[in-house]
């Protein structure tokens, strides 16, 4: 059993996002994946604790709308790029400064928006991303759309089965889960150019739900591939998900 803590503090426009700690060092911020939690996501399978063996302080937020932070009802407290500004204010709130910062799925695809929006974090790892997911999110967000609208007939055998099982299980708000989809803005590939730290893009090799790891390292200008075994979901329960950012964080 894991002995991090939890504490809160408040977004830019009043939210209360929950931020679990785990470990002492050097600070990493880990962003959990869409209808998970930082719960689930890091510390349940030992991602941090590993990472917090190695020398780093994991500083885990919940994502709006997601685990133990809030998740308003309020159309108004989803604008556009929400989740890229609750991250500068966590940067910001926390102090700081010199840190990592590592993203899965969702989370991969905030902490790439909050880099092109300024943020300057010493490494960056992109885990369960390719360049679809961030350039092609709205296709991405419209299939999670429908399986919120469709949650009650959803069987086995559709497409958005899993995703409506791992709703269930994570006990998803679906009324804040839908408003935060929307939320979401595609990155202009391009912009990846701004990301100049060093980036690890971490992927599963049986996972393409966010299209190819490949061609995201390629449209990076610091990027390198790190393949870990495993599908989408099935990645983030394997120790190598950990030893792998924590791999590269080691680096330098």
């Amino acid at each position: 059993m894991d002995n991090h803590q939890t504490e809160t503090i408040t977004s830019f426009d009043g939210t209360t996002l929950a931020i679990h700690r785990l470990g002492e060092g050097k600070p990493v911020l880990l962003l959990h994946g869409l209808f998970s939690s930082a719960q689930m996501n890091w510390l349940r399978f030992g991602h941090a604790a590993l990472l917090a063996e190695a020398g780093f302080e994991c500083l885990m937020p919940d994502l709006r709308a997601h685990g133990e932070s809030a998740a308003p009802h309020d159309p108004a407290a989803y604008p556009q790029g929400v989740l890229t500004q609750d991250l500068a204010a966590v940067v910001a709130e926390l102090g700081l400064v010199d840190y990592d910062l590592v993203g899965f799925s969702l989370g991969a695809r905030t902490a790439a928006a909050a880099v092109i929006a300024g943020l300057a974090p010493r490494r960056l790892a992109l885990c369960g991303m390719g360049l679809e997911g961030l350039a092609g999110w709205q296709r991405r967000s419209a299939f999670f759309v429908d399986a919120i609208d469709r949650f009650d007939e959803v069987k086995r055998g559709d497409p958005a089965f899993m995703a409506v099982a791992f709703m269930k299980q994570m006990k998803v708000d679906r009324v804040a889960a839908r408003l935060l989809l929307q939320s979401v803005d595609d990155i202009v590939s391009a912009d990846l150019e701004k990301i100049t730290v060093p980036t690890a893009v971490i992927c599963g090799d049986k996972d393409g739900d966010n299209g190819s790891p490949q061609d995201l390292v390629q449209a990076l200008p610091d990027g390198r591939y790190r393949e870990i075994p495993g599908t989408h979901m099935s990645s983030v329960t394997e120790p190598d998900l950990g030893i792998a950012i924590r791999d590269f964080l080691a680096e330098a």
